[in-house]
C-alpha cells in the first residue's frame, strides 16, 4: 500500500499519520492534568478556537485508557449537536446522554447504550445525572468523563448541565464520575448565561461552583513552530528559508491554526510550493497570508464576525484609533482575550499580525468597494507609487465625504482612520500590501505601505512608504511635533523611502479651511516628513 503523505492539518483533531503535528499532549501541562484527575477534580480546559482543544483531550482519553496513569476508563463527547435544540432542556439531554451513550459503545463500553433511552424517558429534564449515576455504579472502575465544546450549550440546556454536573458531585467516584473536565472557548467562571426560564442572568461560576482549576491549552511556542516546519522538510526534502520561517512566527505568533493554514497554502496549495526542489519563501507565506484574508476563510469569518458585539467593540475600537484609555470593563478584556483577538500579555494589542490586518479589513470592506478610484492612476511611469498623489486625493475626498462615509462604521471614533486605510487598501490591492501598527494607549496607527517595482527583484524589489495617522489633541503644534519624531523613528526602523503623518482634526464646528493644510517638515535627524491636515 502507498504511503500517506502528511499534510499540514487545517480541519478538525490531528490524525498522527496523516498530519504534522506537535504531540498534543506536550502541549499540556500533563503533570497537573493527572494530579487533578487523581484527586477526583472536576476543571476547565479552554482555549481559543482551532487551537487544539479537541485534540488534546482525544489524546487524553487514549492515555487515560491505556492504563499507564492508572485504572480508569475515560469517554470523551461533544456536546454540540444540542445548541440546535437551544433552550428545550428536555430535548437538550436527549440529545446529550444519547452522545455519551454512542462514544462509550465506540470505547467497548455498553451498559450506557443498552439503557440510555429508558432513562430519558423517565428522568426528563434531569436524565443526564440519572444517567451518570447509573453508568458508574454499573462499573467500579472510575469513570473520567471529557465534555467537549461544553459552551456551544444556549441558556437553560447549559444550566441544566453544570447543575446536574454540580449536584452529582457529591456522589463520586461510586455513583458520578471520578472526574469531569469541562473544554470550551472560555473558562466556565465567565459565563453570564440568559435563563429562559427564571428570567435572569445566571452566573456560571455559581451554577458550577465545583470547579477545582481553569487551564489554557496555549498557542504554539517558536520552538514548536520550528519543529511543525521542520517535519515538513523531512519527509519532503524542502526547506524553508531562514525569512520564510521567521515570517511564519511572525505573522501568526504561533496561533496552530494560523501556522498549519499558512504553511498548507505555500508548500501544497500554490504550483511553486509543490516544486520540492524550491525552498519556501518569506514571499510565499505572505502570499499565502493574502489568500487567506481575500477568501475570508471560516476561522477569520469566525473571529470578525464577533466584532459586531458591543463588548468586542468596546475593547477593538480603541485600539484601532490609538486612543490613550477606553471604556471597556475587566471581562470585556476577557471575553475578548478567550475569543484570542487580543494578546494575553501587555502591552494590549492584537493577538498577532494576521489578525491586526484582518480587523480593519473586514470592517472597511464594504466601503472599500464602493470606492470609485482607479489604481492605475496613483502609479507613476517607472512603476512606483505616487504616494503623494494618493494622499493628495484622499484630502480632498476626505473633506468632501467623510462625514458620509465615516459614519457608515460600526467603529465610530476609528471612524477617520478606516476610512484612510479603506481608501489605501482599496489601491493597494493592485499590488502591493499594507502593514499596519497599532494598539491602545500608543496615541497613533502607523501603516507601511510597501510596493513592488517592476523589474525588481530580492530584498529590497519593494518601495516602502510610511503613513502615520494622529488625531488632533491639544495644540496643533505639539501634536505634530510629536507626531513628526514617531513617523521618523518608524522611518528608521522600517527602512521606508519615504514619511507622511496625518493629523485628523475632530474638533466640534471647526471650518474646513481651518483643519485642510499640507507642508513639508524635517525633523532633527534630517528626515524629510509631509504632513497632512484633514
Amino acid at each position: 500500500m502507498r504511503r500517506t503523505l502528511r499534510k499540514f492539518n487545517t480541519e478538525g483533531p490531528v490524525i498522527a499519520d496523516r498530519h504534522y503535528c506537535i504531540p498534543p499532549l506536550q502541549r499540556l501541562n500533563l503533570d497537573e492534568v493527572l494530579e487533578l484527575i487523581r484527586d477526583m477534580r472536576y476543571f476547565v480546559l479552554h482555549a481559543p478556537r482551532q487551537t487544539g482543544k479537541t485534540s488534546a483531550l482525544l489524546a487524553l482519553c487514549d492515555l487515560l485508557n491505556s492504563g499507564v496513569e492508572g485504572d480508569f476508563r475515560c469517554v470523551y463527547v461533544n456536546v454540540e449537536a444540542a445548541q440546535a435544540v437551544r433552550e428545550d432542556v428536555g430535548r437538550a439531554m436527549r440529545v446529550i446522554v444519547g452522545r455519551l451513550a454512542s462514544r462509550a459503545r465506540l470505547a467497548g463500553d455498553r451498559f450506557l447504550y443498552e439503557n440510555w433511552t429508558g432513562i430519558v424517558t423517565d428522568f426528563g429534564d434531569g436524565a443526564l445525572a440519572e444517567a451518570l449515576t447509573r453508568w458508574c455504579e454499573a462499573d467500579p472502575k472510575p469513570l473520567v468523563l471529557l465534555i467537549d465544546e461544553i459552551d456551544s450549550l444556549i441558556g437553560d440546556s447549559l444550566i441544566s448541565v453544570l447543575r446536574q454536573l454540580r449536584d452529582g458531585y457529591v456522589q463520586r467516584p461510586d455513583s458520578f464520575p471520578h472526574s469531569v473536565v469541562l473544554c470550551g472557548v472560555r473558562d466556565v467562571r465567565d459565563y453570564r448565561i440568559r435563563s429562559g426560564s427564571e428570567n435572569a442572568a445566571i452566573a456560571g461560576g455559581s451554577a458550577f461552583n465545583i470547579r477545582a482549576e481553569s487551564m489554557r491549552l496555549g498557542d504554539f511556542t517558536q520552538s514548536d513552530v520550528h519543529a511543525l516546519l521542520a517535519q515538513h522538510t523531512a519527509q519532503t526534502g524542502q526547506a524553508f528559508t531562514p525569512a520564510a520561517l521567521a515570517a511564519v512566527w511572525r505573522q501568526t505568533q504561533g496561533q496552530p491554526w494560523l501556522v498549519n493554514a499558512l504553511c498548507r497554502k505555500a508548500c501544497f496549495d500554490f504550483e511553486t510550493g509543490r516544486d520540492r526542489s524550491r525552498a519556501i519563501s518569506e514571499d510565499a507565506i505572505l502570499n499565502a497570508q493574502e489568500h487567506l484574508i481575500l477568501n475570508r476563510v471560516t476561522h477569520l469569518d469566525q473571529l470578525t464576525d464577533k466584532l459586531q458585539e458591543e463588548r468586542v467593540r468596546r475593547v477593538i475600537e480603541p485600539l484601532l484609533s490609538g486612543a490613550m484609555d477606553d471604556a471597556s470593563s475587566t471581562r470585556d478584556l476577557e471575553y475578548v482575550r478567550d475569543l484570542g483577538l487580543v494578546a494575553h500579555d501587555r502591552p494590549l494589542r492584537m493577538a498577532n499580525p494576521i489578525y491586526a490586518e484582518v480587523v480593519p479589513r473586514d470592517l472597511t470592506y464594504a466601503v472599500q468597494e464602493k470606492l470609485l478610484q482607479d489604481p492605475a492612476w496613483y502609479v507613476d511611469a517607472d512603476g512606483g507609487l505616487d504616494v503623494d498623489k494618493l494622499l493628495a486625493d484622499f484630502q480632498s475626498f476626505f473633506r468632501e465625504h467623510s462625514e458620509h462615509w465615516a459614519a457608515r462604521f460600526d467603529y465610530a471614533e476609528a471612524g477617520p482612520h478606516l476610512l484612510l486605510q479603506a481608501f489605501l487598501q482599496r489601491i493597494v490591492n493592485g499590488g502591493g500590501r499594507i502593514e499596519r501598527e497599532y494598539g491602545l494607549g500608543r496615541g497613533r496607527t502607523d501603516l507601511l505601505i510597501f510596493w513592488p517595482r517592476a523589474k525588481h527583484e530580492g530584498p529590497h524589489a519593494a518601495d516602502r512608504f510610511v503613513i502615520e495617522c494622529k488625531v488632533l489633541r491639544g495644540s496643533l503644534e505639539r501634536t505634530v511635533s510629536d507626531g513628526l519624531l514617531q513617523t521618523a523613528e518608524y522611518l528608521d526602523r522600517s527602512a521606508a523611502l519615504a514619511g507622511h503623518l496625518v493629523i485628523f482634526d475632530r474638533t466640534e464646528g471647526k471650518r474646513w479651511e481651518d483643519r485642510i493644510f499640507r507642508r513639508e517638515e524635517r525633523t532633527d535627524r534630517g528626515c524629510r516628513i509631509t504632513v497632512w491636515g484633514m
